[in-house]
């Protein structure tokens, strides 16, 4: 049976970006939906299957950032941010708001394909994050299929694709120190720099997730190790 390559949704309303951008996607393999708006985004997302999106932050209407948000909280595809903004501080509200990698306008095309095709094998093409069995750890029921993390009150929060395979990592290696880099390798699959900071804010936004606030003693799920990276202090238990 012939392999139905991805289909990556790009919004961009800026034509002489997004025309060019979509061409070079398909003359690489990849088919393409084109959007210039969140709203109109949002009506080719409800009818059709998207395995990634390459979103811009600023457009018409809603910004890049609301509906970034939104495809987080739905558990929906990958996201990669463009923006023409470089700081650690842009990059970290992008993430915040549950993208997966971003990108500087302007952008060399085959670098950018080089990212998509690293974040799909990270979240191959119909799964939205790692398949694997469900594990319990501290109370909270972990279903890597579904992205979903039930906690000890029976809530249940989404998980961005990002913090899908973050935790993911952590419940492999429970009570290891997990540097920041290794974490970024698994997460991001691309070379951060040592003083970048975003790994920081995805842990910071999982533990939001998970439920996990410093205890009466300070004690943590996921503990930072100072110079080391962060451990998961937490006995792990598959579910059959």
């Amino acid at each position: 049976m012939t392999e139905v390559s991805p289909q990556i949704l790009v919004v961009e309303d800026a034509r002489d970006i997004r025309g060019p951008l979509c061409l070079y996607l398909r003359r690489e393999g990849f088919r393409t939906l084109e959007a210039g708006s969140a709203e109109a985004a949002r009506e080719l997302l409800s009818g059709a299957q998207v395995h990634a999106v390459i979103l811009d932050i600023k457009l018409p209407g809603d910004s890049g950032l609301v509906l970034c948000a939104e495809l987080a909280r739905a558990g929906g595809p990958p996201v990669i941010l463009l923006t023409a903004m470089a700081s650690d501080e842009d990059s970290i509200i992008g993430l915040n708001a549950g993208a997966d990698d971003y990108v500087v306008k302007p952008f060399n095309p085959a670098a950018l394909v080089a990212r998509l095709r690293s974040l799909l094998r990270r979240v191959p093409p119909g799964v939205q994050g790692p398949t694997s069995r469900r594990r319990r750890f501290a109370g909270r029921l972990h279903d890597p299929d579904r992205q979903e993390v039930s906690l000890p009150d029976g809530t249940l929060r989404h998980l961005t694709s990002g913090e899908n395979r973050l935790l993911s990592m952590f419940l492999d290696h429970p009570d290891e120190v997990l540097s920041r880099q290794r974490l970024i390798d698994r997460v991001r699959g691309r070379d951060l720099g040592a003083f970048d900071r975003t790994i920081d804010t995805m842990v910071s936004r999982l533990r939001r997730k998970i439920g996990d606030g410093a205890g009466a003693e300070g004690t943590r799920i996921i503990a930072t190790e100072w110079g080391g990276g962060y451990r998961l202090c937490a006995e792990v238990e598959t579910v059959e």
